[in-house]
């Protein structure tokens, strides 16, 4: 089954469930996956859903900080239920451990020894660990890898 008909399936799914806030998420979410389809004049697969639902995410732990920020405890709580809502659909995290054997296998491929190698590592790990990873963590981690 794809990303997409398990979207749709547990959109039933919350519906007869009465879950109204998982229900909320969900719609929005598809929303997001047919405007990009629409925008873009094309259908997306696995990896390209993958990537609006990380960018909803990151949308998401954005407004966490603005609101914890403003002291609006409840409307934080509320994005965070999302957040787990959207996690559900991304594949598992990938461990310390395991971004850093990515790493350190991708500078032996690619032969990076300095920080001006990085734009070329990144291009490596990014298809890689896309969804599985926080690129930005990604990214500081490789920095200090080219740094030593």
């Amino acid at each position: 089954m794809s990303l997409k008909e398990r979207i749709s399936e547990d959109i039933k799914a919350a519906m007869r469930a009465k879950e109204s806030a998982k229900l909320g998420t969900i719609r929005l979410l598809l929303a997001a996956i047919k405007q990009r389809e629409v925008d873009e004049r094309i259908t997306l697969d696995d990896a390209a859903i993958q990537v609006v639902i990380d960018k909803l995410i990151k949308q998401r732990r954005d407004s966490v900080s603005q609101y914890e920020a403003a002291a609006r405890l409840g409307l934080a709580d509320a994005e965070r239920a999302e957040i787990e809502v959207l996690k559900a659909y991304m594949p598992a995290a990938l461990s310390d451990a395991e971004i850093d054997a990515e790493i350190a296998a991708a500078i032996t491929a690619t032969g990076a020894a300095s920080p001006a190698d990085m734009g070329k590592l990144m291009g490596v790990l990014k298809p890689k660990l896309a969804g599985r990873a926080d690129m930005t963590a990604v990214s500081a981690k490789v920095k200090v890898a080219l740094a030593k």
